[in-house]
């Protein structure tokens, strides 16, 4: 089991996102663990058991959750964005 806390990051290769903000960014965008496990080609039973914290997830899982949650529309952001957290993205104009 993962050690839980708001400092616990995962790790991939563009950034560290963390469980929690996976859960908010699907809060975020009210999308049910089996829809955001739809659109990031995953299980969803391997999804819960990532947000809960009972298995350290493969680096090519979280990208996929991350481009999932990012094309629903949510940018994540780091500690150096003033803390770990998510956010709606900003509107593109064309």
């Amino acid at each position: 089991m993962l050690a839980s806390g708001p400092t616990d990051t995962l790790h991939t290769h563009t950034a560290p996102i963390t469980t929690a903000q996976i859960r908010a960014a699907r809060g975020l965008l009210k999308w049910t663990q089996a829809a955001l496990a739809h659109r990031a080609a995953i299980s969803a039973v391997t999804l819960n058991m990532i947000e809960n914290e009972t298995v350290r997830p493969r680096d090519a899982t979280l990208a996929a959750i991350r481009h999932a949650l990012e094309a629903g529309g949510v940018a994540f952001i780091d500690e150096h964005g003033i803390g770990v957290g998510v956010r709606f993205a900003a509107l593109r104009r064309p």
